[in-house]
């Protein structure tokens, strides 16, 4: 990063839309957040391009008078746009949208083994080829003549004009990529798909520059690259590598969000065939092409589920003694939420929630109920990492990076594993600025993690012998 100039990181996540402006030393500026809303046309849920295109050239108007030097796109994987040369020809459709049975059991033929693509077979669209499958019977002129991208390079497109795709979007449970072998999966070269998507570049590359409208709209320099960029959970894996700690090592992400997912910075490689497929683990790739071991589950939906809107956020810093004082009568009860909050995903998709020893006065106890379900994703979260073999390092980073009950139940769960938060946010944004520059370290550093109080050991014994465990 050489001068002075300043650099955006454009990250469209699941929930929110997020734009942060930085220095060239990785110290933020500015960040500012969008919640997205979900469309509906043709009887089916859409992403908001437009709303969230339309706040994006107003809010980069608001950074006219800055150097900037480079756009760096960030996104979900679950998402694609379909585009000729004058911009999509459909609205891109959200991965919680259902693709009709006879259209899902139809594709679910055409898919490869696990063990080829390290993608497993998931609900809804949350496996892009059964977008893709569904689009082209739907929309089958318009997709006929696409070229297609990934949703983070549609923003790429919509920055510069360029189209591209990239490795970590098309290897993050797709269905449409080998990772072992970095190329498109069988099934996407039988099915005309892998000639449809735009050329594979990586995700540092600059595909162009700003577009010249939005340029004089913006009033950001004309000169100002646009990078391919990539998946968002990749994009926390590469500010991980920017602490000593992590760097090198064996070492394990918990990135936090609508969705936790773990991946592992393996020393030796892993094997596909040792995950298993039924419990939501999987194989992401890497902003450097590698195979990265991973495993989910919607952790920050089933929170929500539970804590509810009139009730408060378990990671606000200011409730975080009384969630802790909650813990050791809940331990002393063994009350406990069994999985799974989010039917389909994560390591019990089959399991049925419910309660065990909820006490009759629960409705009024928000501290009680928030703590408990902090206790539930950390049990969650402890099998997911068991799954994917994580040991040694665990960076927990994202929103519930700040739930203490959650954080530290989890170390008292892996006692040896040395578990850590990082005092820096915004990990995601980071990670992409770091394509510019692989060098740049993580400010703040990182916190070691101290275990919970209590025997943890024994009540997850209790909780496990309520689980029903996927065969």
């Amino acid at each position: 990063m050489a001068g002075n100039g300043t650099f955006i990181v454009v990250d469209i996540g699941k929930t929110l839309s997020k734009l942060t402006l930085w220095t060239q030393g990785g110290r933020m500026i500015d960040r500012q957040v969008r919640p997205n809303m979900v469309r509906e046309s043709d009887g089916i849920r859409r992403l908001d391009a437009d709303g969230i295109g339309q706040w994006l050239r107003a809010t980069l108007r608001g950074w006219a008078g800055h150097p900037v030097e480079a756009l760096i796109p960030v996104a979900h994987g679950a998402g694609f746009a379909a585009l000729d040369e004058n911009g999509l020809l459909f609205d891109p459709i959200d991965y919680e949208q259902t693709p009709p049975a006879d259209v899902m059991g139809a594709y679910r033929k055409e898919r490869d083994r696990f063990a080829l693509t390290g993608s497993p077979a998931l609900p809804d669209g949350l496996n892009l080829g059964a977008q893709v499958y569904w689009m082209a019977q739907h929309y089958p002129q318009e997709m006929a003549r696409a070229t297609l991208v990934p949703w983070a390079q549609y923003w790429a497109w919509f920055l510069s004009g360029a189209m591209a795709s990239e490795v970590t979007s098309l290897g993050c449970h797709t269905d449409l990529w080998c990772p072992a072998d970095a190329r498109f999966s069988p099934m996407a070269q039988r099915l005309g798909w892998a000639d449809r998507f735009a050329p594979v570049v990586k995700a540092s590359e600059a595909v162009g520059t700003l577009r010249p409208e939005l340029a004089a709209e913006t009033g950001l320099p004309a000169t100002t690259k646009v990078l391919a960029g990539l998946h968002d959970s990749n994009a926390a894996l590469l500010a991980a590598r920017g602490f000593a700690e992590i760097a090198r090592q064996e070492a394990t992400i918990l990135s936090t969000g609508t969705w936790f997912i773990a991946m592992r910075l393996a020393a030796e490689p892993v094997a596909m065939s040792s995950l298993p497929e039924a419990r939501d683990t999987l194989v992401n790739v890497d902003a450097y092409g590698w195979p990265v071991p991973s495993a989910r589950f919607m952790g920050g939906r089933e929170i929500e589920s539970i804590i509810e809107i009139d009730t408060r956020r378990v990671d606000i810093r200011p409730d975080q003694p009384k969630l802790m004082e909650a813990v050791p009568a809940l331990l002393e009860r063994g009350t406990m939420m069994l999985p799974t909050l989010a039917p389909g995903f994560g390591p019990f998709p089959d399991g049925k929630a419910e309660w065990v020893n909820r006490p009759a006065e629960w409705a009024g106890t928000w501290y009680a109920r928030r703590a408990a379900i902090c206790l539930y994703a950390a049990m969650v979260a402890d099998t997911a990492l068991d799954l994917i073999g994580s040991k040694d390092r665990l960076l927990i980073e994202g929103r519930f990076a700040d739930a203490e009950v959650f954080v530290r139940a989890l170390a008292a769960l892996r006692p040896e594993t040395q578990v850590f938060v990082a005092n820096a946010h915004n990990d995601v944004s980071f990670g992409a600025l770091r394509l510019i520059n692989p060098l740049l370290q993580a400010q703040g550093g990182l916190r070691r993690v101290a275990p919970l109080e209590g025997d943890l050991e024994a009540y997850r014994a209790k909780w496990r012998e309520h689980v029903r465990e996927p065969a």
